[in-house]
Protein backbone atom coordinates (compact mmCIF):
# COMPACT_ATOMS: atom_id res chain seq x y z
CA UNK A 1 0.00 0.00 0.00
CA UNK A 2 1.79 3.50 -0.54
CA UNK A 3 1.00 6.66 1.10
CA UNK A 4 -1.69 7.82 -1.04
CA UNK A 5 -4.09 4.57 -0.22
CA UNK A 6 -2.79 4.77 3.24
CA UNK A 7 -3.68 8.22 4.06
CA UNK A 8 -7.21 9.04 5.97
CA UNK A 9 -10.18 8.95 3.10
CA UNK A 10 -11.16 12.02 5.13
CA UNK A 11 -9.32 15.09 6.82
CA UNK A 12 -10.06 16.84 9.48
CA UNK A 13 -9.38 20.40 10.61
CA UNK A 14 -11.09 22.92 13.40
CA UNK A 15 -11.43 26.78 12.38
CA UNK A 16 -12.73 27.99 15.79
CA UNK A 17 -16.32 26.19 16.10
CA UNK A 18 -16.11 24.96 12.41
CA UNK A 19 -14.84 21.85 11.71
CA UNK A 20 -13.51 21.35 7.82
CA UNK A 21 -14.34 17.98 6.45
CA UNK A 22 -11.79 17.52 3.43
CA UNK A 23 -12.27 14.30 0.71
CA UNK A 24 -8.87 13.18 0.42
CA UNK A 25 -8.07 11.12 -2.92
CA UNK A 26 -7.17 13.76 -5.08
CA UNK A 27 -5.60 11.16 -7.31
CA UNK A 28 -8.62 9.58 -7.74
CA UNK A 29 -11.00 12.13 -7.92
CA UNK A 30 -12.21 11.44 -4.91
CA UNK A 31 -14.95 8.93 -5.71
CA UNK A 32 -17.46 8.05 -3.13
CA UNK A 33 -15.90 4.49 -2.61
CA UNK A 34 -16.71 2.57 0.79
CA UNK A 35 -14.15 4.07 2.16
CA UNK A 36 -14.78 7.44 1.30
CA UNK A 37 -18.48 7.05 3.11
CA UNK A 38 -17.15 5.38 5.88
CA UNK A 39 -14.75 7.99 6.15
CA UNK A 40 -17.81 10.25 5.78
CA UNK A 41 -19.93 8.93 7.97
CA UNK A 42 -17.64 7.98 10.74
CA UNK A 43 -15.94 12.12 11.13
CA UNK A 44 -19.85 13.12 10.94
CA UNK A 45 -20.79 10.94 13.64
CA UNK A 46 -17.78 11.89 15.83
CA UNK A 47 -18.77 15.72 14.89
CA UNK A 48 -22.81 15.27 16.30
CA UNK A 49 -20.94 14.27 19.99
CA UNK A 50 -18.75 17.22 20.25
CA UNK A 51 -20.10 20.03 21.29
CA UNK A 52 -17.06 22.23 20.00
CA UNK A 53 -18.40 21.70 16.65
CA UNK A 54 -21.28 24.31 15.83
CA UNK A 55 -20.91 23.91 12.29
CA UNK A 56 -19.69 21.70 9.55
CA UNK A 57 -17.78 22.75 6.02
CA UNK A 58 -17.15 19.44 3.61
CA UNK A 59 -14.89 20.42 1.14
CA UNK A 60 -12.99 18.23 -1.74
CA UNK A 61 -8.72 18.31 -2.18
CA UNK A 62 -7.92 18.03 -5.27
CA UNK A 63 -9.71 19.59 -9.24
CA UNK A 64 -12.30 17.58 -8.03
CA UNK A 65 -14.89 17.85 -5.25
CA UNK A 66 -15.89 14.24 -6.45
CA UNK A 67 -16.67 12.29 -9.24
CA UNK A 68 -19.31 9.87 -7.75
CA UNK A 69 -19.16 6.45 -7.32
CA UNK A 70 -16.36 4.39 -7.94
CA UNK A 71 -17.36 2.29 -10.79
CA UNK A 72 -14.34 -0.14 -10.63
CA UNK A 73 -14.83 -0.87 -7.01
CA UNK A 74 -18.74 -1.73 -7.69
CA UNK A 75 -17.69 -4.01 -10.70
CA UNK A 76 -19.69 -2.58 -13.57
CA UNK A 77 -18.84 -3.48 -16.98
CA UNK A 78 -16.06 -5.71 -15.21
CA UNK A 79 -17.61 -9.30 -16.36
CA UNK A 80 -18.12 -10.78 -12.85
CA UNK A 81 -20.57 -12.78 -11.51
CA UNK A 82 -24.03 -11.01 -11.49
CA UNK A 83 -25.24 -12.41 -8.49
CA UNK A 84 -21.74 -11.06 -6.77
CA UNK A 85 -21.95 -7.91 -8.52
CA UNK A 86 -25.05 -7.20 -7.80
CA UNK A 87 -24.88 -7.46 -4.03
CA UNK A 88 -21.53 -5.26 -3.89
CA UNK A 89 -23.52 -2.80 -5.76
CA UNK A 90 -26.48 -2.68 -3.50
CA UNK A 91 -24.24 -2.44 -0.46
CA UNK A 92 -22.76 0.74 -1.96
CA UNK A 93 -25.56 2.23 -2.86
CA UNK A 94 -27.10 1.26 0.39
CA UNK A 95 -24.12 2.63 2.55
CA UNK A 96 -24.30 5.63 0.03
CA UNK A 97 -27.70 6.61 0.53
CA UNK A 98 -27.20 6.58 4.13
CA UNK A 99 -24.61 8.46 4.24
CA UNK A 100 -26.48 11.16 2.80
CA UNK A 101 -29.11 10.83 5.31
CA UNK A 102 -26.82 11.09 7.92
CA UNK A 103 -25.76 14.64 6.37
CA UNK A 104 -29.12 15.78 6.14
CA UNK A 105 -30.38 14.58 9.87
CA UNK A 106 -27.05 15.84 11.20
CA UNK A 107 -28.35 18.48 13.93
CA UNK A 108 -25.50 20.43 12.70
CA UNK A 109 -25.27 23.00 9.85
CA UNK A 110 -23.19 21.45 7.00
CA UNK A 111 -21.92 23.54 4.00
CA UNK A 112 -20.52 22.62 0.85
CA UNK A 113 -17.77 24.29 -0.50
CA UNK A 114 -17.32 23.18 -3.78
CA UNK A 115 -13.60 23.81 -5.11
CA UNK A 116 -14.23 21.36 -8.23
CA UNK A 117 -16.07 19.73 -10.60
CA UNK A 118 -18.87 17.42 -8.75
CA UNK A 119 -20.17 14.98 -10.81
CA UNK A 120 -22.88 11.77 -10.40
CA UNK A 121 -23.29 11.15 -6.54
CA UNK A 122 -20.85 13.79 -5.96
CA UNK A 123 -23.60 16.26 -7.18
CA UNK A 124 -25.83 14.17 -5.01
CA UNK A 125 -23.29 14.88 -1.79
CA UNK A 126 -23.00 18.78 -2.69
CA UNK A 127 -27.70 18.86 -2.72
CA UNK A 128 -27.46 16.60 0.60
CA UNK A 129 -26.21 19.52 2.19
CA UNK A 130 -27.83 22.00 4.11
CA UNK A 131 -25.84 25.03 2.09
CA UNK A 132 -23.83 25.19 -0.71
CA UNK A 133 -20.64 27.63 -1.65
CA UNK A 134 -19.05 27.06 -5.42
CA UNK A 135 -15.85 28.54 -7.01
CA UNK A 136 -16.62 29.77 -10.55
CA UNK A 137 -15.89 27.93 -13.02
CA UNK A 138 -16.54 24.53 -11.28
CA UNK A 139 -19.16 22.28 -13.03
CA UNK A 140 -21.86 20.16 -11.99
CA UNK A 141 -23.18 16.94 -13.76
CA UNK A 142 -25.21 14.12 -13.48
CA UNK A 143 -23.95 11.86 -16.53
CA UNK A 144 -24.82 8.66 -16.07
CA UNK A 145 -26.72 8.50 -19.73
CA UNK A 146 -23.73 9.02 -20.83
CA UNK A 147 -22.70 5.64 -20.40
CA UNK A 148 -25.61 3.56 -20.42
CA UNK A 149 -26.91 3.95 -16.95
CA UNK A 150 -29.08 6.35 -15.47
CA UNK A 151 -27.86 8.61 -12.41
CA UNK A 152 -31.46 7.97 -10.31
CA UNK A 153 -29.95 7.84 -6.82
CA UNK A 154 -28.36 11.25 -7.61
CA UNK A 155 -31.91 12.60 -8.52
CA UNK A 156 -32.97 11.20 -4.89
CA UNK A 157 -31.08 14.57 -3.56
CA UNK A 158 -30.67 16.85 -6.85
CA UNK A 159 -34.48 16.87 -7.46
CA UNK A 160 -35.41 17.45 -3.71
CA UNK A 161 -33.20 20.78 -4.69
CA UNK A 162 -34.19 22.03 -8.23
CA UNK A 163 -37.13 22.03 -10.08
CA UNK A 164 -38.07 18.57 -11.80
CA UNK A 165 -37.26 20.01 -15.35
CA UNK A 166 -33.87 21.14 -14.24
CA UNK A 167 -33.11 18.11 -12.70
CA UNK A 168 -34.17 16.13 -15.87
CA UNK A 169 -32.54 18.41 -18.05
CA UNK A 170 -29.10 17.24 -16.03
CA UNK A 171 -29.86 13.67 -15.94
CA UNK A 172 -31.37 13.09 -19.64
CA UNK A 173 -28.66 15.02 -21.41
CA UNK A 174 -25.32 13.93 -19.26
CA UNK A 175 -24.02 17.65 -19.83
CA UNK A 176 -21.77 19.38 -17.70
CA UNK A 177 -23.26 22.54 -16.10
CA UNK A 178 -21.97 25.91 -15.25
CA UNK A 179 -21.95 27.89 -11.72
CA UNK A 180 -23.65 30.00 -13.16
CA UNK A 181 -26.17 26.81 -14.16
CA UNK A 182 -25.99 25.84 -10.76
CA UNK A 183 -26.82 28.96 -8.80
CA UNK A 184 -29.61 29.79 -10.94
CA UNK A 185 -31.24 26.08 -10.93
CA UNK A 186 -30.50 26.24 -6.89
CA UNK A 187 -27.92 23.72 -6.03
CA UNK A 188 -25.95 25.92 -4.79
CA UNK A 189 -26.10 29.15 -2.52
CA UNK A 190 -23.30 31.54 -4.31
CA UNK A 191 -20.71 31.29 -6.55
CA UNK A 192 -17.52 33.12 -5.89
CA UNK A 193 -14.03 33.48 -7.54
CA UNK A 194 -11.77 30.54 -6.53
CA UNK A 195 -9.33 32.70 -4.77
CA UNK A 196 -12.30 33.73 -2.55
CA UNK A 197 -14.06 30.16 -1.81
CA UNK A 198 -12.17 29.46 1.42
CA UNK A 199 -12.65 32.90 2.96
CA UNK A 200 -16.42 32.82 1.71
CA UNK A 201 -17.53 29.12 3.00
CA UNK A 202 -15.28 30.31 6.41
CA UNK A 203 -17.21 33.25 7.00
CA UNK A 204 -20.58 31.66 6.26
CA UNK A 205 -19.46 28.88 8.44
CA UNK A 206 -18.45 31.24 11.49
CA UNK A 207 -22.12 33.10 11.22
CA UNK A 208 -23.69 30.42 11.34
CA UNK A 209 -21.52 28.78 14.28
CA UNK A 210 -22.47 31.85 16.42
CA UNK A 211 -25.65 31.11 16.76
CA UNK A 212 -27.72 28.76 18.86
CA UNK A 213 -26.71 24.69 18.72
CA UNK A 214 -30.23 23.91 20.26
CA UNK A 215 -32.08 26.56 17.79
CA UNK A 216 -29.98 25.09 14.44
CA UNK A 217 -30.73 21.32 15.96
CA UNK A 218 -34.43 21.80 16.39
CA UNK A 219 -34.93 23.96 13.61
CA UNK A 220 -32.79 21.81 10.62
CA UNK A 221 -34.79 18.73 11.83
CA UNK A 222 -38.05 20.45 11.48
CA UNK A 223 -37.48 21.89 8.17
CA UNK A 224 -36.70 18.55 6.81
CA UNK A 225 -39.68 16.94 8.37
CA UNK A 226 -42.38 19.83 7.46
CA UNK A 227 -41.20 19.69 3.71
CA UNK A 228 -42.47 17.06 2.55
CA UNK A 229 -45.59 17.40 4.31
CA UNK A 230 -49.12 18.66 2.98
CA UNK A 231 -49.00 22.00 3.65
CA UNK A 232 -52.03 21.75 6.06
CA UNK A 233 -49.88 19.11 7.83
CA UNK A 234 -46.81 21.78 7.86
CA UNK A 235 -48.31 24.06 9.72
CA UNK A 236 -49.54 21.80 12.51
CA UNK A 237 -46.49 20.20 13.41
CA UNK A 238 -43.86 23.35 12.68
CA UNK A 239 -46.88 24.99 15.21
CA UNK A 240 -45.32 22.67 17.39
CA UNK A 241 -41.87 22.93 16.69
CA UNK A 242 -42.36 26.73 16.91
CA UNK A 243 -43.99 26.58 20.33
CA UNK A 244 -41.18 24.26 21.53
CA UNK A 245 -38.51 27.05 20.11
CA UNK A 246 -40.09 29.47 21.43
CA UNK A 247 -40.41 28.49 25.15
CA UNK A 248 -36.51 26.88 24.88
CA UNK A 249 -34.24 28.65 27.29
CA UNK A 250 -31.81 29.71 24.34
CA UNK A 251 -34.96 31.57 23.23
CA UNK A 252 -35.33 32.63 26.17
CA UNK A 253 -31.74 34.18 26.74
CA UNK A 254 -32.04 35.43 22.33
CA UNK A 255 -34.48 37.34 23.63
CA UNK A 256 -33.26 38.76 26.83
CA UNK A 257 -30.30 39.40 25.03
CA UNK A 258 -32.20 41.10 22.09
CA UNK A 259 -33.66 43.77 24.40
CA UNK A 260 -30.63 44.49 26.47
CA UNK A 261 -28.37 45.13 23.29
CA UNK A 262 -26.09 42.56 24.17
CA UNK A 263 -24.43 39.44 22.96
CA UNK A 264 -26.56 36.06 23.70
CA UNK A 265 -24.87 33.53 25.55
CA UNK A 266 -25.95 30.43 24.28
CA UNK A 267 -25.79 26.92 25.89
CA UNK A 268 -23.02 25.11 24.68
CA UNK A 269 -24.53 22.24 22.67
Amino acid sequence: MNEAESAPYVTEEMSGSVLWLTLNRPQQRNPLSSGMIAGIRSALERANHNASVRAIVLTGSGPVFSAGHDLKEMGVGMGESPVHRESRIRQVLLDCSQMMLAIVHSPKAIIASVQGTATAAGCQLVSACDLAIAAEPVQFCTPGVNIGLFCTTPLVGVGRNIHRKHAMEMALTGDLFSTSDALRFGLINRAVPAEQLHQATEELAQKIASKSAQGIRSGKEAFYRQIEMPIEEAFRFANDAMLCGMTSPDAEEGVGAFFERRAPNWKKA
